[in-house]
């Protein structure tokens, strides 16, 4: 167990680079299973994601070599389309196994996903639209059996968003016999950078808006293809530089991927520049408080919400915070209480519930808030905390180069699943952060 020992107070400047999407990277690796032979991805973070997904699939027979920043993946040799259960519990990889597997061997076997604790995944939702594609789908407690007797194209609709869900699905469906579409599909950029990727090795995807088009084909080839920055990323250092009253110039981004949080900062005051292919961030006086509802793209990101919280701790005013893609989001409030911070839970009631919110509400709890109002600016403080997930430790982290005193995070090493070297490049800006 590793832990960040955080001294804050200290603005941060200069500039960092982004390297590839997380949730991008390891989907992609995923992905290569479609091919034989070597394919090289470029630009890929060397996060704790991509080396599980590596673990996983070396453990098919497959061999990945990482050189920098870059993976070769020799996939000849995968012979195997079961997953170890011990293999999932740190990773929501394991379920995107099951589209390159059915496509390959008609049957797969892989761990439920583990991950972060935001709330149980829908995964009925790629049950359904699997088998669209003639699959069987068995669940144990603890694996996904699938079976493809009669593998085809198929018609299907998600009654929900599911960014993994339409994944698999895309996955499944470039080598299946016909025609496959899928009506209400995700339209994340990662799912746009796997569609660009597959397409090199020869699939035939055709997106139109939500309607994801596909014509299996026989085979695909290997490729060479590069990574989409990481938009978590992105927003994890714009909002660290304005927490701390810093200018920072984020490289290798891409605005037209954070179109919502940059219309939402524009609400703050905050400073931004765009150029090519990178963002300034900078303080030009208070902040002020802006409100947001997570939604699935174009809308504001689940995975902002937090990042977001901190900076509303700063800002002037009381900002509403809803959370309308995941059960349980709010981890982070507690720990940002203790810091100081004025938050209080309120449940939202939304006039058609079911469409308002993009998770199941037959698994919601009268125990979870939906919604929280933060009242600011308030001086944080530092103390003692654990990690819980990745987000989790880069929101704490954030916290704690804006409050006084020592912040110290155990558990930190949860953070390099989504950041390379996290506490590194809040070092190279001015962060007074040290890992142990």
């Amino acid at each position: 167990m590793s832990r960040l020992i955080i001294e804050g107070g200290r603005p941060l400047t200069g500039t960092v680079t982004l390297g590839g999407a997380k949730n991008s990277c390891f989907k992609l690796m995923v992905a290569s299973l479609l091919a034989d032979g070597e394919t090289r991805l470029k630009n890929l973070s060397l996060i704790g994601e991509v080396r599980h997904t590596a673990t996983m699939i070396e453990s098919l027979g497959g061999q990945v070599r990482f050189t920098g920043h870059e993976a070769i993946i020799d996939n000849r040799g995968v012979k195997q389309w079961r997953i170890d259960p011990d293999l999932g519990r740190f990773s929501r990889a394991s379920t995107l196994f099951l589209g390159p597997l059915l496509a390959r061997f008609k049957r797969a076997v892989v761990p439920l996903p583990g991950g972060d604790a935001i709330g149980k995944r829908p995964l009925e939702r790629h049950y359904l639209a699997l088998e669209s594609l003639g699959v069987k789908i068995r669940e144990t407690p603890v694996l996904i059996e699938a079976k493809a007797l009669s593998f085809h194209g198929g018609c299907c609709r998600f009654v929900k968003n599911s960014h993994t869900g339409t994944e698999t699905v895309i996955m499944a469906a470039v080598l299946a016999p016909g025609r496959t579409i899928i009506e209400a599909a995700a339209r994340e950029p990662e799912v746009d950078d796997l569609i660009n990727f597959l397409n090199k090795m020869g699939a035939k995807i055709r997106r139109r808006g939500s309607r994801i088009e596909i014509t299996g084909v026989k085979s695909l080839h290997q490729t060479e293809f590069t990574v989409m920055p990481d938009r978590n990323q992105a927003v994890s250092f714009a909002v660290a530089a304005l927490v701390t009253g810093g200018e920072v110039t984020i490289k290798n981004t891409r605005a037209d991927h954070l179109t919502a949080f940059l219309d939402k900062l524009k609400e703050t005051g905050a400073g931004i520049e765009a150029a090519r292919n990178s963002i300034r961030f900078f303080t030009r006086g208070k902040l002020t408080a802006a409100s947001i509802i997570t939604r699935p793209h174009p809308g504001f990101m689940t995975d902002w919400q937090p990042l977001w919280s901190v900076l509303m701790t700063q800002a002037s005013g009381t900002a509403k915070i809803i959370e309308a893609v995941f059960l349980q989001r709010f981890q982070d409030v507690p720990d940002l209480i203790k810091m100081g911070a004025k938050i209080e839970f309120f449940n939202p009631q939304p006039k058609q519930p079911e469409r308002f919110y993009n998770f199941n509400l037959n698994d919601d709890e009268t125990a979870n808030n939906h919604g929280i109002r933060i009242s600011g600016p308030t001086q944080l403080r530092g103390g003692k905390f654990f990690v819980r997930d990745i987000r989790n430790g880069a929101t704490l982290a954030i916290a704690g180069l804006v409050a006084s005193g020592r912040t110290i995070l155990a558990n930190a090493q949860l953070i390099d699943r989504g950041y390379e070297d996290f506490a590194g490049s809040l070092q190279s800006l001015g962060a007074k952060i040290k890992r142990v």
